[in-house]
């Protein structure tokens, strides 16, 4: 009997970080997004991650990387930003909301958990806010609770939200404003930081994704 020396291909155990095209008001919406080897039904609620000002998906690279471990996760370029087609025009927190929502309307998502970076708080807040149904529960990292952000009044806005809230709180220009999440949302979970600065998405992805994934499973 002759043996053959082809081995079965191993197992997948980690996660397939990948980058798409998606339709939205705005044109083509650029999405970074990490698949669970091997997918299934166990896997977790999906996660929206939303990049701060100035940003784009691409600084959750590593972050998806772990996470992506039980769950789908999608990190898009908002419009406007990195490889995403925009208005010639700025947008506001609703538009930006309006465009995300587009996103999973074309996923067929019923269900999903958002994490938000700095400004996105506002997205991610609205989000939350006209898509109460599908929008389970919210992660905000350095949120700059004092300020409105381009018109938003986050603080009225965050106060009327009535998903499950964990605030990441490192130690940076928001600081201060971050800690004052509970005066609007007094069931929120706060974690402190003090000894992350700021960058925490990509200076400590395993720090954010050990925090968000249990307050997800919770």
């Amino acid at each position: 009997m002759v043996r053959s020396s082809l081995k079965p291909p191993a197992a997948e155990t980690e996660p397939r970080v990948r980058r798409g095209y998606f339709e939205c008001r705005y044109g083509q919406l650029h999405v970074h997004n990490a698949i669970p080897p091997g997918g299934g039904f166990e896997e977790g609620t999906a996660l929206v991650c939303l990049h701060g000002a100035a940003g784009t998906g691409r600084v959750f690279s590593g972050f998806l990387a772990l996470i992506g471990r039980d769950r789908s996760a999608y990190a898009p370029d908002l419009p406007g930003c990195g490889e995403s087609d925009g208005p010639a025009h700025g947008l506001g927190a609703a538009e930006y909301a309006a465009a995300v929502g587009d996103f999973l309307d074309s996923m067929r998502l019923r269900q999903v958990d958002l994490l938000a970076h700095g400004a996105a708080a506002a997205v991610a807040t609205e989000l939350a806010l006209t898509r109460a149904r599908e929008v389970r529960r919210l992660v905000l990292v350095s949120v700059p609770l004092a300020a409105a952000i381009a018109g938003y009044a986050l603080r009225e806005r965050l106060a009327r939200v009535s998903q499950p809230l964990l605030v990441l709180r490192p130690r940076d220009e928001s600081w201060d404003a971050a800690g004052r999440v509970r005066e609007v949302q007094p069931s929120a979970r706060v974690l402190d930081l003090p000894d992350q600065g700021p960058d925490l998405i990509q200076s400590a992805p395993e720090t954010v994704a050990e925090a968000a994934r249990a307050f997800l499973r919770a």
